[in-house]
């Protein structure tokens, strides 16, 4: 049986030289799987949710001590992965010159489709590319809902939006899956 222990204990670990490794070995051993997934569904791709992963533990070990718990330690933990993801597409789109929209939808279906770590059935597949026609913002809070079951107030802190628009732009994402699955012959 696995004992869970408190965030607060644990950043208190984290605080003291003598436990601080132990401390975030408990914090990756906590939130790192869950963290993955967030990042994998922005990137899509597994070696590069990997790398921004790292990138985010790092930041993580390297701010920890400046988290002022004001938030749960997941929700900053998911902010700062969010960021590190963002600005990682948003290298990405500089460097090749590309949109996030309609022809990169494309490009990670492929991706999708051809990763030897997805391992979903055929009706996974189609919701996952359903997910990927969505804008960039509707797909980052679909994501969060629908997966993660995030609260809105939890889904504000990460995103810095109000609740009102989170609300909205999950109604017009679910819309839109509803109608791209109701599609004949999508993929």
């Amino acid at each position: 049986m696995k004992i869970e222990i408190a965030d607060s204990e644990i950043i208190a670990k984290f605080a003291n030289e003598q436990t601080k490794t132990a401390a975030f070995e408990l914090i990756l051993n906590k939130y790192q799987k869950q963290t993955y997934w967030h990042i994998r569904r922005i990137v899509i791709d597994h070696d590069d949710a990997d790398d921004i992963l790292q990138n985010t533990f790092i930041k993580v070990w390297e701010n920890l001590s400046k988290f002022r718990e004001d938030s749960k330690l997941y929700t900053w933990i998911y902010r700062i992965a969010t960021n590190e993801a963002l600005q990682f597409i948003q290298k990405k789109k500089q460097n090749f010159n590309t949109s996030l929209d309609d022809e990169n939808a494309e490009y990670l279906s492929n991706k999708l489709t051809a990763d030897n770590y997805f391992d979903g059935n055929q009706i996974e597949l189609k919701l996952q590319q359903a997910i990927l026609t969505l804008p960039h913002k509707q797909r980052l809070v679909f994501n969060m809902k629908y997966y993660e079951n995030m609260k809105y107030e939890e889904m504000q802190q990460v995103l810095e939006t109000s609740v009102g628009a989170l609300k909205a732009s999950y109604f017009h994402a679910v819309k839109k899956i509803e109608e791209y699955l109701k599609k004949p012959n999508t993929r």
